[in-house]
Formats: C-alpha cells, sequence, structure tokens
C-alpha cells in the first residue's frame, strides 16, 4: 500500500479554516497593506487575529 500524501510538510500545521465577508472599503485596507508590506492575504489576517490578544 503506497503511504498518502498529505503536501508539504510544516512546523505550524493550520487544519482551521474561515470564510467572511468583507467591505470593499476593508478589501482595500488589507489590499495596500498586503502591497507595503509583502506579505500574503492569509499571513496579514493571522497577523491581525494575533494582535487581538494584546487587547
Amino acid at each position: 500500500m503506497a503511504d498518502k500524501k498529505i503536501g508539504r510538510p510544516t512546523d505550524e500545521p493550520k487544519p482551521n479554516r474561515i470564510d467572511i465577508r468583507v467591505t470593499d472599503e476593508d478589501l482595500v485596507i488589507l489590499r495596500d497593506y498586503c502591497e507595503r508590506t509583502g506579505k500574503s492575504r492569509p499571513e496579514a489576517i493571522r497577523e491581525g487575529i494575533r494582535s487581538l490578544r494584546e487587547k
């Protein structure tokens, strides 16, 4: 029996998925931030979620 292929190995698996709806303004803010910082949209969103820990 062949081993099951599971994708790229990672030290930080992300098994949970969140789908959200945002306004056009929110999307522009996210897009601009990603362009300025070179971060991907998921990375920027995770960064925003982590910032909630400090509040």
